[in-house]
This record gives C-alpha cells, structure tokens and sequence, in this order.
C-alpha cells in the first residue's frame, strides 16, 4: 500500500512541475565531499524513494556505508559495486526526479582527479552547478579545476554547496572564509550568479529544509533555490542551426537530411543555406516523431526535405540563410586534456565536431592555464586534466558557432588517430581569418608533367630506426644506387636538416613532433618535383610517421624500417650519444629515456642487426624495382 501511496506522490509532483522546463543540473567538486550523500538526501527528503528501495539502501548501507548504523545516502547513486567499495563516484550517475514546482535532471559525477573526463560529460548539457565544498577543507585544486571547466562549458549558473558544516560544528567564519575565497576566485570566470548555501548532507541542514543549527544564515535551502533559480537557455529564439547527423535515403523517391536542430526554429518554406558549400534552398518539408509537421523547434529530432537536389553530407550544417555560422578550417579554442599521453603541438588528431570527423592538428599552445590563478602560463604540451587555449588547423573548413554563442555547434572532441581514445574536449572561442586572402594557384606545370621528365616515379623512402641503427648508412648507398641508374634523388637526413631548416627545435616530444611535421612538408614539395626523396629520421611516433603518409599520393609513402636491436645500437655507439645519454649527459633521447614506437606494417623491414648494409640497400632498390616505381 504505502508503495502506491509513494508512486502517485511522484506522478502528482510530475504532473504539477510539467509546466516549467525541467532544471538540468550536476553535482562537482574534490573527492568525498558529498556530492552522492547531497543528491541521495534530497531524493529521501522528497520521499521520491520507494519502501523497497530504501530497505536496499539500509541493506548498502550495513555492508558499504560509513556512517555506522546509520543510511548512507551516497550508496543510492554510487550503481557501481567498485564505487561501493571504494567509497567514491567513478562514472556519472543521471537521476531523473520531480517536486511539486518543478522537474530536475541531475548528474552526479565523480570527484577523483582521475576522473575529471566524466565530470566534463557531465556538464556539457547542465545549466546549473552545485560545486560542493568540505567546510573542514575549503577551496582544493579540484574544486577549481571543476569550476573552471564548468565556465569553459557554458554553465552561467552556480551553487556553492558548504558541506559537512556539522564538523566545524556551524562556524558561521568557516563558511564566510570559503565564501570570500571563492568570489575572489570567480572574478576570472563568467558567472552569471553564484549562490552559497551552507549545509550538511547528512542530518539534512539547509538541504530542503532550513537548519535551526544555523539560524545565522537567512539564504534559500537548496532545493528552494533549484526550484525557482531562471537558467534556462534561449535556444529556441537563436538563428536556426541544424547539423546534418544522417542522410536518409530510403529509396530513389525519397532524400531527407535527419538531425537534432542545435539552435532556433525551422518552418516549411523557410529559406536555408547547406554549409560549408554555400548553396540556398527552401524546406520543402518537416518530418518529426508523429509524421509531418510546419514547425520544428531547438532540440527536436526531425527529417527535413529540401526544395532542390544540393549536395548535403554528415557533418554539414543546414542554417539560417540570413544569419549563418562562421565556416574556417582554423580557430582557437579551449580545450581540457583528458589523456595520460601528453598534448603534442603538431601532431595530427581526428575531429569530432556536428557530426562531422576530420584530421587536424593543433598548431600553437598559446598558454595554460592556472588553476589556482587563472593566469595564462607558457607551455609546450598538456599533461591529463590542464586546461589550455589553443589554435587549430583542420583538413577542411567546417561550420561552427563560438561556444559562448552555441554550446552545440561550438563544441568538438580531439581523438587520438592510433587508439581511437577521446583525449580532448574543446570549447571554441573564435574563428582564425589570417588565410582568409589565401588562394590555391594554379601551376601550368603540374606534378605528372615533371614526373614524366625522369626515368621513375615519385616517391618517399622514409627510412625510420633507433639512434645508431644504421639508417643514414643504408639510405646513403640507396641513394648512391639510385643515382648510378640516373634516378633523381636527394637525401634529407636528421643531422643535416637540424643545422638549418629545424635548427630552432630541440628534442622533447613536442619538438620530436615538429620536427617531422616539417620534414613532411619538404618531402611533399620534392614529389611534387617528380624526385625519389630518401628521409632518413628517428621519427619515434607512428602518428607523425603515419601524417608524413598521409600528406602523399597512395602508394609514395614507403616506411623502411631499420631494425637494429637496442643493445647493439648501443654497442656500436658511432656518435658516443647512447654513452652520454646513459651517464644522465643527454636528456629525452630516444631508445634510453624517450620511447621508440615501432611500425607495425611497414613496407620493408630490414634486420640491420644481421644483414650487411649494401644487402640491405639492395633489398631497398629491389623493393623499388618492383613497384614499378624504377
């Protein structure tokens, strides 16, 4: 009985709160400071809670909790038995609830620094933050670290949850210092509103009712501010945006672009720009969840139908035709690193952004930032959870809005090209104009006609090894071979190119990545020349090894892999460079304190510890031969 009295209160609070907007909030802040025991009380207190699963919770609560005998109200969202066991939130847990004004999605993401990837996903789609801080602690990394990113994500709203007030026994000082510290704090930061409520999480203090403990304090409870705080975003009333997730082509009769409409409204014969091509057309026609439609609005999921056959793909963007999107293949951006491998300036990334995946590179860091100023430090490279302002270079130009204008359009994800692992979320700030005025020129001699002037083929032997692995001397004879046979070559070696081209760059791993990035680039100049280039560099990353690949025509990439076994490159030593790495004389060099990656499919692999270096080279021209590139 009481189980059906429970499940109507909960349908009755629904129904009364669906009038206004439900609040999507989510709970942040440092480790163990209350965010599951806040959410867990507040649901109890609503009686949303039904008999059987509060005989769980106290059932949890005997074998996980820790308050003694007493509920432990963290243990109804930590779902995962490692979270029980540990004590700590490790994935986001979503909970839906309803009180009589208003409905709520909440999201209560962990604290551990380890996971700060989750709280990002976390906020990507609140409104609200309710940062919550141990009044025994005060103000730690992570709590700034979770400020921060919820400002990088849009979040214009938050509360300031003083927890754990019973063990400071209510100091109304302990919360006023807090205060004081975080406003200092949030000057930095685009906050709309901040509001600080003391509170406890377990006995209830402030949570939904106010505290006769703290009779100092004259604010609203928690739940009274969530109930009335106006954070909903004008999404509706923005220009009309629509990125394109699925071409839906059923039949030869039928060709419909699906999507979610990011921004605005869209009605039947309004007029529409397809981005990034720049073509106009109408909307022939709305397709929505109950059939057709003349109106669509921001976050509805709909086919649209339009007027003339123009090409539209996944990833583009349909737009207000008067209003439209800024489209650049360059911008700077905000992002959050999330990977343990470091952020490497250079390198070559997938982009996940409306849809649409893409190569690109970051090309400058301009700065990190500080978690505890907020000041911009000069960096080279992020480490997991920095956060920094970056410039970026992509393959193509795609539409976007600034972050601040569009949290949906503005928004994209980096991807590392070899694990598939999401290493970034990005915010972006601005698009780049600086090669706006720049044009391809078209050359009256192309590439095929140079080509045709020599006796072969284009093409770029990447010789690639440990340190003292025997590359340049078997790319020396290759090229000597090559020339007897009337081939025009050259030969760009390491050493060499360190002296002029790259002599800026040192050799951490972000100059590592640079250094490669521009050695791509001038073989890519010598096939365009119709010449055989021979590259003869450590290059220990197969993901820049892999962009070099990538820059060139199928089949004029080809990765030679010297394969010197560590201990004889040792051994043999020709520069003395593996004895003073060793000694502690050489720092970041590769094969002792700096990593090798191996290729994993190249198109020749040479056992240079084995086989003679003229067998080896002729292995190399054979290679060639085949090919038909001689």
């Amino acid at each position: 009985m009481d189980a059906v009295v429970e499940t109507a209160r909960a349908v009755v609070a629904a129904d009364a709160a669906a009038a206004r907007p439900p609040l999507r909030f989510l709970t942040c802040g440092s480790v163990d400071d209350g965010k599951s025991t806040l959410i867990g009380r507040l649901l109890y207190e609503q009686r949303l809670i039904f008999d059987d699963q509060l005989a769980a919770l106290a059932d949890d609560s005997r074998r996980f909790g820790t308050n003694g005998a007493e509920i432990d109200y963290a243990l109804l969202l930590d779902g995962l038995e490692v979270e029980r066991e540990q004590g700590i939130t490790v994935d986001v847990a979503y909970r839906y609830f309803a009180t009589p004004r208003r409905a709520f999605v909440v999201a209560d993401t962990p604290g551990h620094e380890q996971y700060t990837r989750n709280m990002a996903t976390g906020a990507s789609n609140a409104e609200l933050a309710v940062l919550l801080v141990d009044a025994r602690k005060g103000l730690l990394a992570q709590t700034r670290r979770h400020a921060i990113i919820a400002d990088l994500l849009g979040i214009r709203h938050v509360v300031l949850a003083v927890n754990k007030m019973d063990l400071v026994a209510y100091d109304r000082a302990a919360f006023d210092d807090i205060v004081a510290a975080f406003r200092r704090f949030c000057d930095g930061l685009g906050f709309e509103d901040v509001t600080c409520i003391p509170l406890s999480a377990r006995f209830g203090d402030n949570v939904s009712r106010h505290s006769p403990r703290m009779a100092w304090y004259a604010g609203p409870t928690l739940l009274a501010h969530l109930e009335n705080v106006d954070a909903g975003e004008a999404r509706v009333a923005a220009p009309f945006r629509f990125p394109v997730q699925w071409v839906n082509r059923p039949d030869s009769e039928f060709r419909g672009f699906s999507g979610t409409i990011a921004a605005g409204s869209v009605r039947i014969g309004d007029e529409i720009v397809a981005l990034p091509s720049g073509r106009l057309t109408r909307v022939a026609s709305i397709l929505g969840a109950e059939g057709e439609t003349a109106v669509a609005e921001a976050g509805e999921a709909v086919t649209l139908t339009l007027a003339d056959e123009i090409d539209v793909a996944r990833g583009d963007m349909l737009a207000a035709a008067r209003e439209r999107p800024a489209v650049a293949d360059q911008f700077a951006a905000h992002i959050v690193w999330m990977a343990e491998e470091r952020l490497l300036p250079g390198r070559s990334y997938l982009m996940k952004i409306n849809h649409a995946t893409l190569p690109a590179t970051i090309t400058e860091l301009k700065h990190r930032i500080d978690i505890e100023t907020l000041a911009g430090l000069a960096a080279k490279t992020l480490a997991l959870n920095e956060v920094g302002v970056v410039n970026l270079s992509l393959a193509r130009p795609v539409p976007f809005d600034p972050y601040a204008v569009n949290r949906t359009t503005g928004a994209f994800i980096l991807i590392d090209r070899h694990s598939n692992a999401t290493v970034a979320a990005g915010m972006i700030d601005f698009p780049l104009r600086r090669a706006i005025n720049i044009h391809q020129q078209n050359l009256t001699v192309t590439k095929a006609a140079r080509s045709a002037l020599k006796p072969h083929k284009p093409a770029v032997l990447w010789f690639t090894g440990l340190p003292g692995a025997g590359k340049s001397t078997i790319a020396n004879l290759v090229e000597a071979a090559l020339n007897a046979r009337g081939a025009h070559t050259l030969l760009l070696d390491g050493d060499n190119l360190r002296h002029g081209l790259n002599r800026d760059l040192g050799f951490t791993e972000a100059d590592r990545v640079e250094n490669i990035r521009r050695v791509g680039e001038v073989a890519k100049l010598l096939t365009e020349a119709g010449l055989l280039v021979l590259c003869s560099f450590i290059s220990p990353f197969r993901a820049e090894r892999r962009m070099v690949r990538e820059l060139l025509q199928p089949g004029e990439f080809i990765e030679i892999f010297v394969d010197t076994p560590l201990a004889q490159c040792i051994a043999r030593d020709p520069k003395g460079l593996y004895r003073r790495a060793l000694a502690g004389e050489i720092r970041n060099f590769t094969g002792v304190d700096q990593p090798y990656q191996p290729p994993e499919n190249p198109e020749l692999h040479l056992p240079a510890g084995r086989v003679e270096a003229a067998a080896l080279a002729q292995q190399v021209v054979d290679e060639l031969l085949r090919r038909k590139i001689l």
